[in-house]
């Protein structure tokens, strides 16, 4: 609309200047001509057309000029918005006495001239100094502005909102995550995954009762721990049946980042473009890397395959086969780890207990 605007009004006033511009042609010579209106409509067209072009070039910049408003920070907008004013201040300002001086008549175009010039000359000077020193300003007007100053030039970004699915409430594990910080930006809850967990704890089926429940009482403390990060987000989709898909479609709509341990959920939604944080990946992530020589507190548990091994077990589950472990089954020993295996099953480790080794 607006671009049909701009090229109308300089279609318009062309053909205007050009209707009216054959009243400056001197009387004797309009005396020579034999249909004034036919001269003025032709005038006229040409100024049309020459108004067209103008307005296409016009539009064209105005389009240009709009692309590169639209990609500035508000910051430098801003300071460049300050700059230009003072500078036309100060330009008023030494103009005005200047303005008071007895001028012949023969250069009064010298004012109009004078005037146009400096106030070229201090509006480019303050825009230029609004980019030179326009972020200190704004930091003197707003101590903490430093980090949304940086966010606007890209320099840094902002935390991605982050989704949080029902099995990914229910396991408990976000809780703790969130204690530690580690997880930024804020985190929304959707409606209907509200609804999921109160219909599982209202279910007849104990163990899923018990999950709900858990679940609820999970967020019920993220929610009192957390009461600016943790948002509950009315959205609902009444065409969409399963709540995964409408997990999905909720983080493609806001660009968020979809958290949860569903496996079969992460990969429905990198298919769809959608990015994930697996509980279960960062959990297998942070698992401690046992190497040769390395010494292990471990309780054995259990008789391994061979009569003289014993079995104990990481805090992550992994399985560590102790060598002459046998004999002090039901006893915490430190264990110094020999080599480690990694199976389809999981990891594997083998280690021998330190007296031994060191005997």
């Amino acid at each position: 609309m607006i671009d049909a605007v701009i090229i109308s009004i300089f279609v318009l006033a062309l053909a205007g200047v050009g209707y009216e511009a054959i009243d400056i042609v001197p009387p004797d010579v309009l005396l020579q001509v034999t249909n004034i209106e036919a001269v003025r409509l032709i005038i006229a067209s040409f100024g049309a057309i020459i108004g067209l072009a103008v307005g296409l070039t016009a539009q064209t910049t105005y389009r240009r000029l709009e692309t590169r408003v639209r990609q500035m920070p508000i910051e430098v907008i801003l300071t460049r918005a300050v700059g230009w004013v003072i500078g036309l201040l100060l330009a008023n300002l030494m103009l005005a006495p200047i303005f008071l001086l007895p001028i012949p008549k023969e250069v009064s175009l010298v004012k109009p001239m004078l005037a146009v010039l400096v106030s070229v000359m201090f509006s480019f000077l303050g825009v230029t100094l609004a980019d030179t020193h326009g972020r200190t300003f704004l930091r003197l007007i707003n101590p903490n502005s430093i980090e949304s100053l940086l966010v606007a030039e890209g320099t840094l970004r902002p935390a991605i909102t982050k989704i949080l699915d029902t099995s990914c409430i229910i396991d408990g594990r976000i809780e703790e995550l969130l204690n530690t910080g580690f997880i930024e930006g804020q985190i929304l809850i959707p409606q209907f995954v509200l609804q999921e967990l109160q219909l599982l704890a209202d279910s007849s089926n104990d163990q899923k009762r018990m999950r709900g429940r858990r679940g609820l009482d999970i967020l019920k403390r993220m929610q009192t721990a957390f009461p600016e990060k943790i948002l509950i987000n009315p959205t609902d989709y009444d065409d969409v049946n399963t709540v995964d898909a409408k997990l999905v479609r909720f983080s493609q709509e806001i660009n968020g980042t979809l958290l949860t341990n569903d496996y079969n959920l992460s990969k429905v939604a990198n298919l769809q473009k959608v990015a994930v944080l697996n509980v279960n990946d960062l959990a297998k992530a942070i698992r401690p890397i046992y190497l040769p020589g390395d010494t292990i507190d471990l309780k054995i548990l259990k008789q391994g395959k061979e009569p003289e091994q014993g079995v104990g077990y990481l805090a992550d589950g992994t399985m560590v086969v102790v060598e002459e472990g046998y004999e002090y089954l039901g006893d915490e020993l430190p264990v110094v780890v020999t080599s480690a295996l990694q199976t389809s099953a999981g990891r594997m480790i083998f280690a021998k207990p330190q007296a031994s080794v060191t005997a």
